[in-house]
């Protein structure tokens, strides 16, 4: 506001003075004044000047009057440059000194932050630091007691040493009458080497008549054999996981049948033996077993008419091996001459009875069999080969389930080309 107020005054104080001066100028121009000795016209000219003079010297004095900015540009210039100056290298160096400072700054921000991250690896090993030693307080107590009761254990261990000690003195006195004892049998062993001797002397008498009777009860053995080592005298399924008093019932009643079988070949009574450990095993056993057990009672050796039956028990877990109509083998044959159909039946029965076997079924110890097919069908397929020539297959089938005591029930089928 003030500014303006300025301006209106030297509008004002300007417009006065071009007034006067040139009302002046007029009457001079006109009364033909003369100044200096000039021509009225000079002199109206240079009243025109000092006009314009007082004009702008008024207007400067007015404007330094009034503002001190306008008397420090007009008489202070230089010392306003010479601050600024000064200002300006004081800018420059508070700069410098403020980037110092903030370069400062980051530095310390830096260090703060690695400190910070120190104190919490620190404060980190401080609760690791705690934790392990309260494990090792804990393992302190833990040894604390440990060596309490090995104290308590070493005390107890001075008692049994003294009490050692004590039966130490005990055997060394029983060791003393053992020696005097031993002196006593070492004389007792003379004499009974001197027995000895006349024991080896009559031990061999006897294994020369014992030669004698092995050779003459060796005759008689191969002229009246009525069971061979390995016949079955009796076999049946025994139900397995019962007590063992059922278990042993069975099996009496199976030695009873072997029994029976053995006097009916040998035609007079008879009874079978069976070793004592041997059946207890084989009652446990049964006993343990969660299915049912084929249980074979067999020859233990040739049996004489009139000799003691003794027997081994062998035992078969009784899995189910084919199931009915289920396929046993099949085998191709090339008829060429009809005279050998029965040969040729003779030789697959072979086959499947080595089939069977290696499945699972028991065959006969003796004759080592296992199938059993009717006498009818056995013909009537001899028969229908001995008719073909050229190539034929048989396939046997199991007419029945079979279980690994058998016996297997064949069924045998006969396929040629031309059918």
């Amino acid at each position: 506001m003030y500014g303006i107020y300025l301006i209106a005054a030297l509008i004002v104080s300007g417009g006065a003075i071009a007034f006067i001066g040139d009302r002046l100028g007029t009457k001079i121009g006109k009364k033909r004044l003369s100044i200096f000795g000039l021509r009225p016209r000079h002199t109206s000219n240079v009243i025109t000047v000092i006009t314009g003079i007082l004009i702008t010297g008024l207007t400067i004095g007015l404007l330094s009057l009034a503002s001190k900015e306008v008397r420090t540009a007009l008489f202070g210039l230089d010392e306003l440059n010479a601050s600024l100056e000064t200002a300006r290298r004081e800018l420059s160096m508070t700069s410098e000194e403020l980037a110092s400072i903030r370069s400062e700054y980051d530095r310390a921000s830096a260090d703060l932050a690695k400190s910070r991250e120190d104190i919490e690896q620190l404060e980190a090993e401080q609760v690791e630091l705690k934790e392990e030693s309260e494990r090792l307080k804990e393992g302190n107590r833990t040894l604390e007691l440990t060596n309490a009761r090995l104290i308590e254990d070493n005390d107890q261990l001075v008692v049994d040493n003294d009490r050692l000690a004590a039966s130490n003195d005990q055997l060394a006195a029983d060791n003393d009458r053992l020696t005097a004892s031993n002196d006593d049998l070492s004389a007792e062993n003379d004499r009974l080497n001197e027995d000895n001797a006349t024991l080896a002397e009559d031990n061999k008498t006897l294994e020369e008549r014992t030669e004698r009777l092995r050779s003459g009860l060796t005759a008689i053995r191969e002229g009246d054999i009525i069971f061979r080592a390995g016949e079955v005298l009796a076999s049946g399924v025994i139900e397995g996981h019962r007590a063992s008093e059922a278990i042993v019932n069975d099996i009496d009643a199976l030695a009873e049948h072997a029994s029976a079988n053995v006097s009916a070949r040998s035609g007079q009574e008879e009874s079978v033996w069976i070793y004592q450990p041997e059946l207890r095993e084989a009652v446990d056993r049964i006993a343990n077993s969660n299915g049912d057990v084929v249980l074979r009672i067999t020859a233990a050796g040739n049996l004489m008419r009139g000799e003691p039956v003794r027997t081994s028990l062998e035992l078969f877990d009784n899995d189910k091996i084919f199931d009915a109509d289920e396929f046993i083998i099949a085998q191709v044959y090339e008829i060429t001459d009809g005279n050998a159909a029965e040969d040729i039946v003779r030789d697959f029965l072979s086959e499947v009875n080595h089939a069977a076997v290696s499945r699972g079924v028991l065959p006969d110890p003796i004759r080592g069999t296992v199938g059993v097919m009717e006498g009818t069908q056995f013909y009537q397929v001899v028969e229908a080969i001995s008719k073909l020539k050229g190539p034929i297959m048989l396939t046997a089938y199991a007419r029945e389930q079979t279980t690994a005591m058998g016996p297997l029930r064949l069924s045998v089928k006969l396929e040629h080309p031309k059918d």
